[in-house]
């Protein structure tokens, strides 16, 4: 008995995802590269914002909790960079990718982020909105991964124009401290390998010859221990 044959209902080719097609639709292509100081960086952002919602009610961000879960709810959005719900300042500061930038990361509008907001129970007071635009490489990327010396502050107590008064100063008797404390271990190290020969040799230090004074010499103090001075042989 002959089977029945099945018909293949799968397409000759394969249907390109939306992702694909989006990329090939493209006009302008996105450059996800930084020149500076002659190296090249690549880089996820280019111009971003962040938006601050201030002058919130104090009902509404009702405990520090629940500021804490909100925030944490905004950071779960993949459009949102950074998240920060001041629950003593009623205020809600975000960093986010907006529908405009130029990149193919998940974006959202600022419309988006008030009505979600609205659905966690804030409501936004418009007159109390600040937006400003963010370059991501200075901002942030710069701001992560160069030396610390971008987030200096002044030591508690003193103004950051009178940190940098002090400062030369400062450094210089820190790198004198370092100078003695080295100097210090050295003329340890040094006597130390002078008394135990052995252990120079293995080491394969020779002890530099200890020079002797002249009130040494007087007294009858030699170069090595035991030794005596020039004068006095037979006290």
């Amino acid at each position: 008995m002959a089977q029945a044959k099945t018909m293949d209902r799968r397409e000759s080719t394969p249907q390109e995802s939306g992702f694909l097609k989006d990329l090939q639709s493209e006009e302008v292509e996105y450059d996800d590269k930084v020149e500076y100081q002659g190296k090249t960086y690549r880089v996820p952002y280019k111009m971003i914002k962040e938006v601050v919602f201030s002058n919130l009610s104090s009902n509404e961000l009702s405990s520090i909790e629940y500021s804490a879960r909100l925030q944490y709810r905004l950071l779960l959005m993949d459009a949102v960079l950074k998240a920060k719900v001041e629950f003593i300042r009623n205020k809600i500061t975000v960093t986010y990718n907006p529908l405009e930038a130029e990149n193919r990361k998940e974006k959202v509008s600022r419309e988006q982020l008030i009505e979600f907001l609205s659905k966690e129970g804030v409501k936004v007071n418009r007159q109390s909105i600040a937006e400003r635009d963010v370059d991501y490489f200075e901002e942030i990327y710069k701001y992560q991964f160069e030396p610390a010396s971008i987030r200096e502050h002044a030591p508690y107590g003193y103004t950051i124009q009178e940190w940098k008064r002090m400062k030369p100063e400062y450094l210089r008797k820190l790198a004198e401290g370092e100078s003695n404390k080295r100097d210090k271990f050295k003329g340890w190290q040094d006597s130390y390998l002078g008394q135990h020969p052995d252990v120079a040799k293995e080491y394969g230090y020779t002890p530099k010859e200890k020079k002797v004074s002249l009130l040494d010499k007087v007294l009858g103090r030699g170069k090595n221990k035991g030794d005596k001075g020039y004068w006095f042989h037979g006290a």
